[in-house]
């Protein structure tokens, strides 16, 4: 098991989720977003992730025809706004105690 890589796919889970409470967003756009944070993603994993994450009820998605090309934009749902608001609470007692 490796620590950084755990901590990385979790690291990615709350992009996901943060991401999706600001507004909807899709596959492609939040694919170069984790890249400008130095993620690297391939589709192969985003996409299942983005699925199970609506399956389980944390994001919703909706098909928009842009182009004449069906894309799918994600959205927190409300069980996703309230596992995200308990995960913050857990990111700043970490942070609160290992950065100071």
């Amino acid at each position: 098991m490796n620590p950084l890589s755990r901590f990385k796919k979790g690291a990615i889970i709350v992009h996901i989720l943060y991401h999706a409470k600001k507004e909807p967003f899709y596959g492609a756009w939040l694919k170069e977003e984790l890249k400008r944070h130095g993620y690297k993603i391939s589709d192969g994993t985003l996409y299942p992730w983005l699925n199970r994450l609506a399956d389980s009820g944390y994001l919703s998605i909706e098909e928009k025809n842009v182009g004449g090309k069906i894309r799918k934009y994600y959205s927190i749902t409300e069980t996703g706004k309230s596992h995200f608001n308990k995960i913050k609470l857990y990111l700043k007692e970490l942070y609160k105690e290992v950065m100071e």
